[in-house]
């Protein structure tokens, strides 16, 4: 049985309910302009959760809870590319991660993704029964009524929130210093605030959501630390996460068709908006390192000669790979770059760049 609708004619709370009272099965998609999420449920219990929000992805939730950092962040996503597996996956079998601290991760991911859809007034949804998701890592189930009272109690602190920031794209004067705030976190908001970001931009910043971000200012606010400075019209705001995805996706497209400079620019430009993007910090150096590549090629001509630069006493103390070796066993002075091409067993642009790597080296020349 599949049900569909507006948020504003069916209200989340109904929602969860009615998947609780049926002990439904499957998957409830929401979607508000470019946010889209995917709560899992196994009979009438929570089951896990899927967001393209990147403030709501399991490696931020790993960061904030201190249970990796950046960088192991970032190997294990290089990685992933390799084995193809699960984040969390990788991060538990390299021993980074203790299973229980995942469990616990996830659990956090999948109840901030969804208290934060009882704040949304309006979104697209869609129950599709039966459709369940096999690769899950590790599973738990999460009762539906204790959700729904804390996703009600949110609602009723954000309308005093609203009372104060009535959109999230307010910006604020700052009261005090930044740097005489004795919590780490207040000192990053404040300053943060100071250079004229909007609350929204700076949820997106700080990888928290809309609600943990206001309540944070209405904490400020109430010291006297921050004043409202000017409230803008959310209707008219920029789409952040919309803009990302665009970028990421023009992004790869770029990459594909080896217009590596635009790839480039347009990974910066994702990372000027999200400076934690993890996806754009890899996709940059996949650009850049694409990039070089193609010059290295560039720089062999394939009508030229190789000849060693160096004898055979100096040439045994260097070190090469098998393939290294096998291109010098071709060097004989009178062949050309194109010919040992053809004999090479390695594609062309790998050869190339073997060449490329002896010339460096001064290994051999090219006449």
């Amino acid at each position: 049985m599949s049900l569909k609708g507006d948020l504003k004619t069916m209200a989340l709370p109904d929602i969860l309910q009615w998947i609780a009272v049926g002990q439904k099965t499957g998957t409830l998609q929401v979607e508000r302009r470019s946010i889209k999420k995917r709560i899992i449920v196994r009979d009438g219990l929570i089951f896990s959760s899927w967001s393209n929000d990147p403030r709501e992805s399991l490696g931020q939730f790993l960061i904030r809870l201190r249970l990796v950092s950046e960088e192991q962040l970032f190997k294990a996503l290089l990685a992933q590319e390799e084995k193809g597996r699960l984040i969390g996956s990788i991060l538990v079998s390299d021993g980074i991660l203790a299973e229980e601290d995942l469990r616990q991760a996830l659990k956090a991911k999948v109840e901030e993704t969804i208290y934060d859809l009882f704040l949304w007034n309006r979104g697209a949804f869609e129950f599709k029964e039966g459709e369940f998701p096999q690769d899950v890592l590790i599973t738990f189930e999460m009762p539906v009524t204790p959700v729904i009272l804390e996703g009600i109690r949110r609602v009723d602190e954000w309308q005093r929130i609203r009372a104060i920031f009535p959109t999230m794209e307010t910006t604020f004067k700052v009261q005090g210093a930044p740097h005489s705030l004795q919590d780490p976190l207040d000192r990053q908001v404040v300053g943060l605030a100071a250079s004229g970001k909007t609350m929204a931009e700076i949820s997106l910043e700080l990888r928290r959501s809309e609600f943990e971000t206001a309540a944070i200012f209405f904490d400020l606010h109430a010291r006297g630390l921050v004043a409202v400075d000017e409230v803008r019209d959310e209707a008219k705001s920029p789409d952040p996460v919309g803009a990302i995805q665009g970028l990421l996706s023009l992004a790869y497209q770029r990459l594909q068709e080896k217009r590596y400079d635009a790839a480039v620019k347009a990974y910066e430009e994702v990372l000027s908006l999200d400076r934690l993007n993890q996806h754009a910090k890899k996709g940059l150096i996949a650009a850049m390192e694409a990039r070089q590549r193609e010059k290295a090629v560039k720089a062999v001509p394939l009508d030229k000669v190789p000849h060693l630069a160096v004898d055979l006493v100096a040439l045994t103390r260097e070190n090469f790979d098998s393939q290294e070796g096998f291109v010098l066993s071709r060097v004989n002075g009178q062949w050309d770059v194109q010919s040992i091409l053809k004999l090479c067993p390695m594609g062309e642009e790998d050869t190339l760049l073997i060449f490329a790597r002896l010339l460096e080296r001064k290994v051999i020349e090219l006449r």
